[in-house]
């Protein structure tokens, strides 16, 4: 079962792109990580997606289910 995602993520002129999972194209750019944290949240609650924000090198930061988890702790029901 492939899961819905969408990622915070560096771009490489600057600033940080929020993107679907498999998408080359951001759906939206921000200069501050912080905005885009805030859409991509939205956007992956609303979808009821994986919210997947990374650092600027590339590495996951603190990942969020927003729905269809096929992993979710075992003390959420």
């Amino acid at each position: 079962m492939t899961r819905d995602t969408h990622h915070v993520v560096p771009n490489p002129d600057g600033g940080w792109d929020v993107k679907k999972g498999g998408s080359e194209r951001a759906s939206k750019h921000f200069e501050r990580k912080e905005d885009a944290m805030e859409y991509g949240r939205e956007v992956s609650r609303n979808q009821g997606s994986e919210f997947i924000p990374h650092r600027k090198d590339g590495t996951i930061q603190n990942p969020d289910s927003h729905g269809g988890d096929p992993n979710p702790p075992k003390d959420k029901n």
